[in-house]
């Protein structure tokens, strides 16, 4: 957080795409550390908006849409309520969870576009795009799909090769078709409005990469810087489609905003459908310096929040930029990328039925291990591990012998203090310290840090009872016990307040417990929250062990999942393609090249280039592997690639030729490498 003294918050989440339910990587990557934020932000006094809703335009329902023969409308309806569902159940705080498809944003964005419109901030251009003259409409990038000019996959879409992971343009797709009718498209003039972003450049790079880079992300930082370095060019802000809030211009029949034009602005007209429901003002929120924005997202959002929207608002004029955009990277599923497509992930709305009363086990777990600074891994090992060695041995331990042990000793009443000694003090020491660690950790955005910082308390009350004994001591000093529990509750008690931005539902089980009414966070670090005398409730648990076969069934169900996607790829290697002759495959020029060169490709997170040493010469070829592979640890390795395949532009970048990879049935790439070291160039045959 920055070290201006907010008046006020507008904490937005990353708007869930309508087109499925939200799975742990959602939820790690965005909803748990924004909650946590706000929920820690509320418990200062702090004035918090804390804006979401589901983005319910765009490609891919449509797609969906048409795939399933109903409207788009009935795909987003049907998806909202499941996604709004299960984040109540989950505890996400949201103060309004709205939606992109309702009349306020429809509202809100057109008078948005329309006042760029008006003061000239958006260019008018023609340009030559895919016309389905069967079905008598422009194509969308999704509409398109080809031979993938990259792995030669013959399905790849306009926007993207889902094979290989390359991101594409139209025109580079080899023999392109219509996915609406299976015809080839014409290219024919089409009119939209784009954002020049190219003259935001000198501002972006002002206030971005001078202005933020000591309080950003460095992985944020540096994507941003990566982009505006690369040269920003004008973006259509614009859609052929008829799905998504309509262009208000006369002009403009049958087009829509693009969906990341519309999207963002859905944060504001969720606030203001918020302002008008509690009595508010929404303007103070988006228009007022002494507002803080921060924008919780995926690290694949961060073009969008960090450079085409605030372009967007500064175009516009009126409204605040975001103080932070605290992106995190990637959450994996035992060793593998989620992915949808396969089913290969942790939905939200499957858990809570499966693990009853168990979402805070769930937020603990994945706040804990976070992909914070790099892609990081969930296991249900690691889950039963978290819940069992830590919630339940740690803090449920903690808590729970504190509790016994006033009850059986002081009839469940805070005994009275008594002379402290070196170990008291000590204890009040820590305590009274550990309530800014978790809070400068929070402002930080370094949530698995402060969630450590909230167990150390827990740990330390653990200590305590351990080294000073009291179940020894009651039998000779009555007094002295009263202290130590006195003590040790005052943890308990700090514990109410610190734990519940993290774990909600426990905190207020033990506020209940403790008989304590509010989270206050001015409280925390006081050794007094429990007066002696005070009445504590009936002991109970916190929570429970997780037993092997629980785990078990999950793994079980994953590898299901595996077996049932590896009869899918069997299905789709079984379809083998047309015969070919010798001579055709004569055609081919096969070899063994060395990698001497690799970096990632800016503005993709896919796509990596190589420098190959082919034996002839030395060429750039690229490949949408950056998912698989770290730049870093390819140089020296040996490729089979294409060497004769006709050169093609990606990305702007010319590629001259094809590495050659191994898919398998969960979607991972892995190199074609000769067993021992070969002479570049050698030729396969």
């Amino acid at each position: 957080m920055s070290k201006i003294d907010y008046k006020r918050h507008t904490v937005t989440a990353a708007l869930p795409y309508a087109n499925g339910p939200i799975h742990i990587g959602h939820l790690a990557g965005v909803y748990i550390p924004a909650d946590i934020y706000s929920r820690f932000l509320r418990s200062k006094g702090k004035d918090v908006a804390f804006i979401c809703g589901s983005d319910e335009h765009g490609m891919a329902i449509t797609m969906r849409a048409r795939k399933e023969g109903v409207s788009p409308q009935a795909i987003v309806d049907q998806y909202h309520q499941m996604i709004k569902e299960s984040f109540v159940t989950l505890g996400i705080s949201f103060d309004i969870y709205s939606r992109t498809s309702n009349k306020t944003h429809h509202e809100t964005a057109q008078a948005f576009f329309k006042k760029l419109y008006q003061e000239g901030c958006l260019e008018s251009q023609k340009s030559q795009q895919f016309y389905d003259e069967e079905a008598q409409q422009f194509l969308a990038d999704r509409y398109i799909s080809g031979q993938c000019p990259v792995c030669s996959h013959p399905e790849a879409y306009g926007d993207q090769c889902e094979k290989c992971g390359s991101s594409l343009n139209a025109n580079d797709l080899i023999k392109p078709k219509s996915t609406l009718t299976g015809k080839v498209p014409v290219m024919k003039e089409t009119n939209h409005w784009y954002l020049p972003l190219q003259d935001y450049e000198e501002w972006l790079n002002q206030w971005i990469v001078e202005g933020h880079k000591k309080d950003w992300k460095p992985n944020v930082w540096g994507q941003c810087k990566s982009w505006i370095d690369g040269g920003l060019q004008a973006r259509a802000m614009t859609r052929d489609l008829d799905w998504g809030v309509k262009v208000p211009l006369k002009e403009a029949e049958g087009k829509v905003l693009y969906v990341w034009f519309d999207a963002p602005i859905g944060y504001i007209s969720a606030t203001k459908e918020w302002a008008t429901a509690t009595g508010k003002d929404w303007e103070p929120y988006w228009k007022n310096k002494d507002t803080q924005l921060v924008h919780f997202i995926g690290k694949d959002n961060i073009v969008f929040h960090c450079i085409i929207f605030p372009a967007l608002l500064k175009a516009h004029g009126s409204y605040i930029l975001p103080d932070n955009v605290p992106a995190n990277e990637f959450l994996n599923l035992e060793g593998n990328k989620i992915s949808t497509s396969r089913n290969w992930a942790v939905w939200l709305h499957e858990y809570v039925e499966e693990f009853p009363e168990k979402q805070d086990v769930l937020r603990y777990t994945l706040c804990a291990n976070a992909p914070e600074t790099k892609d990081n891994d969930f296991t249900w090992k690691d889950f039963q591990a978290r819940n069992n060695n830590e919630l339940v041995a740690i803090l449920g331990n903690f808590v729970n012998r504190a509790v016994v042990l006033t009850h059986k000793y002081f009839e469940g009443k805070v005994p009275k203090r008594n002379e402290l000694f070196d170990i008291d003090i000590a204890l009040l020491k820590t305590l009274s310290e550990a309530p800014m660690k978790i809070e400068q950790a929070i402002e930080k955005y370094k949530f698995r840090e402060a969630l450590f910082e909230m167990m150390e308390l827990a740990r330390l009350g653990n200590r305590y009872l351990a080294e000073t004994e009291p179940w020894k001591l009651i039998k000779t000093d009555e007094e002295r016990v009263g202290t130590i529990l006195n003590l040790a509750l005052q943890v308990v008690a700090n514990l109410c307040i610190v734990a519940e931005p993290f774990i909600p539902f426990s905190a207020d089980r033990l506020s209940e417990l403790m008989n304590l009414e509010k989270h206050d966070w001015s409280k925390a670090g006081s050794d007094a929250l429990l007066p002696s005398g005070h009445v504590l409730e009936k002991p109970q648990l916190l929570f429970e062990k997780i037993e092997d076969e629980v785990i078990e069934a999950q793994v079980q169900k994953l590898e299901q999942t595996k077996k049932n996607n590896m009869k899918a790829n069997e299905s789709t290697l079984a379809s083998i393609k047309e015969h070919i002759v010798f001579e055709d495959f004569l055609k081919l020029d096969l070899r063994v090249g060395t990698i001497l060169e690799a970096k990632k490709v800016e503005k993709s997170n896919k796509l990596l280039q190589f420098l190959v040493d082919t034996g002839v010469d030395k060429r750039t070829i690229l490949s949408g592997i950056a998912k698989h592979y770290d730049p870093e640890t390819l140089i020296g390795r040996q490729v089979t690639l294409v060497a004769n395949l006709a050169p093609r532009k990606i990305m702007g970048i010319p590629s001259e030729g094809m590495i050659l990879m191994a898919e398998d049935a969960e979607g991972n790439l892995r190199l074609l490498e000769p067993n021992e070291k070969v002479n570049p160039g050698a030729i396969i045959s």
